[in-house]
């Protein structure tokens, strides 16, 4: 079966010519002369990244999750492949409703039937690893049942397998192998589809980010029912409203993509500034509106964090930006060790000067806060900055944001958008609403310290005293132990010439 798999990759590999990109990395090189004399016949007419998406939409879902994946990637890609790998999406056909509800019923103990109220034979969707069906549970409530595709693990395991040897054999043979870690980002595929394969932690997800935003006038996100989900089934209330794609339609709907777009900026800085969790694949397929303006979040299978570290990080870049303090930017990435220690500041500050002062010199709804963002990437990778998979997510999902928000309304500003939110939110973070915040969260562990504070205040001031104490002590201890040393040498002594006393006597006499 391995084996069979390792040929068509090969096979496909070589009819769009995925070798050559390798080799073309170092076209001076001896094995890179003889494969062109081996296969001189061989033209291409598209380019390299076309070639690289069609090889990988030929060889199936798990590729071309692997292929989105290292779209994100931008700090190892170049911009070309980066840009033709985010067109991939999953066109996976349905596996038959029967291993459908073959998997539900495996998991319920039961036939299907009686778990639903009624259940849609026909799936409303199909990914890679999962399909999705209507229901409706016993009490009539409207459900979408997200069902794991039966096997999808054993093929995954085969094509992860295969995928390391590649990588092992790119590391070996390619100049920029070494550089771009093929190991390591296939390891992180690896993790990012373990994630995918678990409903149960995207139940999770779903339900913290509807949590985070109860009450929202914004978005909409499907609440979780958690007495029918389990590691391959799960279940979700069941929205109703239009693919925020299918823009004709809003507007006969009277919704104003304006301020559509708008929301949807607000939205995403919410979650990333606010909650530090936010939605990491919101491209337009996982994105519905309803009837009375608001977003509807699908589909939680990739999500983003930022640590407090992370988001005091951004605070302080942002802050130092707006003011084009680009020494503060340049030391800032040193201090949190994303860059060598032994980077000079001032050749640091300079690149990205060249970076950020051009966008201060045009009208802001002419500057792409996307591609600024990935430009600094850029720079920061010639100084060898540390990878930092959380923030590469986040300027992956960014840049969904404002392909989105600029195809709901062309004249978009993002920067004017979002610059009131993050003015706030840094004001939050860095000023006197952060002082008092910090008292607030802090005073319930106050209050149970207070009362112990003359004892705690007593402790340390008599901590000196009783140590010295116990130097004393010691002291003493020691005197003790080395007289009685002494005592002992002295009585070991006189044996000693007792016994030797003895012996002189008996060999003169």
């Amino acid at each position: 079966m391995r084996l069979f798999r390792l040929v068509k990759i090969v096979t496909v590999g070589l009819r769009f010519g995925l070798d050559r990109i390798v080799l073309d990395a170092d076209s001076s090189g001896r094995l890179a002369r003889l494969w062109q004399v081996l296969f001189f016949w061989r033209r291409f007419e598209e380019p390299r990244a076309v070639r690289l998406r069609r090889a990988l939409e030929s060889l199936g879902p798990i590729f071309v999750k692997f292929g989105q994946m290292l779209s994100t990637r931008r700090d190892l890609l170049p911009p070309d492949l980066a840009d033709e790998l985010a067109l991939l999406q999953d066109r996976v056909p349905p596996f038959p409703t029967a291993q459908a509800i073959a998997v539900l019923e495996d998991f319920y103990g039961k036939p299907v039937d009686e778990v639903f109220l009624d259940f849609d034979r026909t799936p409303v969707a199909s990914a890679s690893v999962a399909q999705v069906h209507f229901a409706r549970l016993p009490d009539g409530t409207e459900v979408a049942v997200k069902v794991l595709r039966p096997g999808i693990e054993r093929v995954i395991a085969h094509d992860l397998a295969l995928m390391e040897a590649a990588a092992i054999v790119l590391e070996k043979v390619w100049p920029e192998g070494r550089r771009l870690k093929p190991r390591e980002v296939v390891g992180e595929f690896a993790k990012y589809l373990a994630d995918e394969l678990d409903l149960m932690r995207e139940a999770a997800n779903c339900s913290q980010l509807r949590r985070n935003f109860s009450g929202s006038e914004l978005l909409i996100v499907p609440e979780v029912y958690w007495d029918w989900c389990g590691k391959s089934v799960m279940v979700m209330e069941r929205m109703h409203g239009v693919p925020i794609s299918q823009t004709a339609t809003l507007v006969a709907q009277g919704i104003d993509l304006s301020r559509l777009s708008r929301a949807g900026v607000e939205i995403f800085f919410t979650q990333v500034f606010r909650d530090g969790f936010f939605h990491a694949d919101m491209h337009p397929g996982n994105i519905f509106v309803h009837a009375d303006g608001r977003y509807i979040a699908l589909d939680f299978g990739i999500m983003g964090t930022l640590t407090d570290t992370d988001k005091n990080y951004l605070a302080t870049n942002f802050l130092a930006f707006f003011k084009r303090d680009y020494k503060r930017v340049a030391q800032a990435h040193i201090d949190a060790g994303w860059v060598p220690a032994k980077t000079r500041v001032d050749e640091f500050e300079s690149a990205i000067r060249a970076v950020c002062e051009p966008i201060f010199d045009k009208p802001l709804k002419d500057i792409s806060f996307g591609k600024t963002l990935l430009r600094l990437f850029q720079t920061a990778r010639r100084f060898e900055m540390e990878v930092q998979p959380q923030l590469v997510m986040l300027q992956k999902t960014l840049l969904n944001i404002e392909g989105l928000g600029r195809q709901l309304d062309p004249e978009l500003d993002l920067w004017k958008t979002a610059k009131p939110f993050l003015e706030r939110w840094m004001d939050e973070q860095v000023g006197w609403r952060a002082l008092y915040r910090g008292i607030r969260e802090e005073a319930p562990n106050w209050v149970g310290t207070l009362p112990q504070l003359p004892r705690l205040v007593h402790q340390a001031l008599a901590e000196p005293a009783r140590q010295q104490t116990a130097v004393r002590d010691d002291i003493a201890r020691l005197a003790i132990t080395q007289r009685r040393q002494g005592r002992l040498i002295a009585v070991l002594t006189l044996l000693l010439a007792v016994l030797i006393g003895f012996e002189l006597a008996r060999l003169m006499g």
